[in-house]
């Protein structure tokens, strides 16, 4: 596919826009050694889902309190670590390009604002000024409401939106949205049967409809 219309567009940040695998995978292997955990099923599960439903998943007998803590420490380690975030090829020049022209574009993220705008500058994506972060929902991926949120604060019918995603819980929040959803990556399951796809944007070209 090398081009695709739409009224909004709507990415995921983490695996969609930035690559910031090596920061991710180190935070979380830790974080799973110091409880006991398998890592490899830590992040097989954690990747698009806010850190607190992770915690909560793996860690379920901990209080409200403690499980805040964690993440307040998960979060802050993860804000200073943007060491070997890079975009995926061909993120910048299309975000400067929508962006420049005027496009509704948004980016809805599991991350918190705080984490998302980081590590979207240190990849030298534009930040557009439509970020649904994890503070903005109630729930978030699999759940579609981030997504529906942005298409709302854009203007623009959700079903005349496209979202790229990467993860299995992000696509699975991206189809009960009713959106058009591309599939960015290599990521394969049921969920992403008969879905368009792309490798990363380069040579890619997204137009306004």
């Amino acid at each position: 596919m090398d081009e695709i219309s739409a009224a909004g567009f709507l990415f995921d940040m983490d695996g969609t826009l930035v690559d910031s695998t090596a920061v991710v995978e180190s935070v979380w292997t830790a974080f799973a050694d110091r409880h006991g955990l398998d890592a490899s099923a830590l992040l097989a599960y954690a990747h698009g889902r806010q850190a607190v439903d992770t915690v909560a998943h793996f860690l379920p007998a901990l209080t409200d309190d403690e499980r805040a803590g964690l993440v307040g420490g998960l979060v802050a380690e993860e804000v200073t670590r943007t060491d070997g975030i890079v975009e995926i090829p061909g993120a910048v020049a299309l975000l400067r390009r929508l962006v420049a022209d005027g496009v509704p574009v948004a980016v809805v993220t599991s991350a918190p604002r705080e984490l998302a705008v980081g590590r979207l500058r240190a990849a030298g994506v534009p930040v557009p000024d439509v970020l649904v972060a994890a503070e903005d929902v109630t729930h978030g991926k699999p759940d579609p409401e981030g997504y529906l949120r942005a298409a709302e604060q854009l203007g623009v019918p959700i079903g005349d939106c496209v979202v790229f995603e990467d993860a299995e819980a992000g696509i699975a929040a991206a189809v009960a949205s009713g959106a058009r959803v591309v599939v960015v990556g290599s990521h394969e399951s049921a969920a992403t049967a008969g879905l368009d796809r792309l490798n990363d944007y380069a040579g890619f070209r997204a137009a306004l409809r």
